[in-house]
């Protein structure tokens, strides 16, 4: 009975390591229905995916091809990796006047050393990531929407479907490897006609990602 299907971060959901599930659901639907994806970003191999499971499909296009969110206000800093943890520190404690703080770094481990390095310089801080049970995500983003952490290190598990409005910074603690990525990422911030800012730590080897980002 259903008429209509909705995928929202369609270029996740139609990306490899969904595809096989999202065909299986939809092999399961009429193929007389309406089909509606929805991201702030469709790459080009993904629009090829498209046109297996849409039929007639109309593109509907809000701003640019990437556009981020008009009122974050976008800052790099040049940092060495071993002074990255001082440098947040010092911003945390001078520049961001108590607001919440979504962080992001590439992988796993990075994420639960990060957080416990903050822990032990007293800051309210906890990692999310896919190698967490469901509960134990669940009980760290309670405590990030109650204002009992006031910093959330992530991995990009976080860039999407994460609905905070009060995240007042972004921080890519490590660069994003590409420009959808980053936008999804500092997209987090600046909701509901808010501000936001969103800062990005880079080193020298970083300047060619840092070049497409300001391109972008």
């Amino acid at each position: 009975t259903v008429r209509t299907v909705v995928l929202d971060e369609a270029d996740e959901m139609l990306d490899v390591g969904f595809l096989p599930d999202i065909e299986r659901i939809l092999s399961h639907t009429p193929r007389i229905r309406q089909t509606a994806l929805f991201s702030a970003t469709m790459p080009s191999p993904i629009r090829r995916i498209v046109g297996r499971h849409m039929r007639s499909p109309v593109w509907i296009r809000l701003g640019s091809e990437i556009e981020t969110a008009p009122n974050v206000r976008q800052v790099y800093f040049e940092v060495l990796e071993q002074d990255r943890v001082r440098a947040f520190v010092r911003l945390l404690k001078t520049q961001m006047n108590g607001g919440k703080v979504l962080m992001f770094r590439r992988t796993k481990a990075g994420v639960d050393d990060l957080a416990q390095t903050l822990q032990r310089q007293g800051i309210a801080a906890a990692g999310i990531h896919s190698g967490l049970v469901q509960s134990d995500r669940n009980e760290v983003m309670q405590s990030f929407h109650a204002g009992e952490l006031k910093v959330l290190v992530a991995t990009n598990l976080a860039a999407r479907g994460l609905d905070i409005p009060q995240i007042s910074h972004v921080v890519n603690y490590d660069m994003p490897q590409n420009l959808e990525e980053y936008v999804h990422r500092i997209g987090r911030t600046a909701r509901m006609g808010r501000d936001g800012t969103a800062i990005t730590f880079v080193t020298e080897w970083d300047f060619p990602m840092l070049d497409l980002l300001q391109d972008g």
